[in-house]
């Protein structure tokens, strides 16, 4: 059973919902996850205007899909109305969400299969510690999100 954490102003916080990603192609977003990163593809929404206050927009229409892991839920958003717009990724000291990580047994296996799945290898991040016993690399998802993997022992 999770902890509760109880807020000063009476308030309780139960647990993490999920994080949500916008993405510019569901299909190709949910196999990156799906296949590349273990998730299993759980309930999917059409979502419409009745949440386009939620989303400080004037009308909204989106598919909704979620991605469940462990304990882990993932929501990808992909916009038909307004459509996702495609910025330059983030710097790591902006503040914000900067990255999503996971372990590894093996991190080039794993690089090679995200790359073939649509990733993008940020280049010049490869970081080996302790004589090549810790190991970590950035790479961003098809839609830029920025995903770190780290090989522990």
């Amino acid at each position: 059973m999770p902890t509760l954490v109880d807020g000063s102003l009476g308030g309780t916080v139960i647990a993490l919902s999920h994080l949500g990603i916008c993405v510019t192609d569901l299909e190709i977003a949910t196999r990156f996850y799906v296949d590349g990163l273990g998730f299993d593809q759980a309930e999917r929404h059409e979502v419409g205007d009745a949440f386009a206050g939620l989303m400080e927009l004037d009308a909204v229409t989106l598919t909704s899909q979620f991605l469940r892991r462990d304990q882990v839920a993932i929501e990808l958003l992909c916009f038909e109305k307004p459509l996702a717009s495609i910025e330059a990724r983030r710097p790591i000291p902006t503040a914000g969400l900067t990255h999503l990580s996971f372990r590894v047994d093996d991190l080039d296996e794993e690089l090679g299969r995200l790359v073939g799945l649509g990733g993008t290898v940020i280049e010049g991040t490869r970081t080996e510690l302790a004589d090549g016993v810790l190991r970590f690399i950035y790479l961003t998802d098809p839609d830029g999100t920025r995903i770190e993997l780290m090989e522990l022992p």
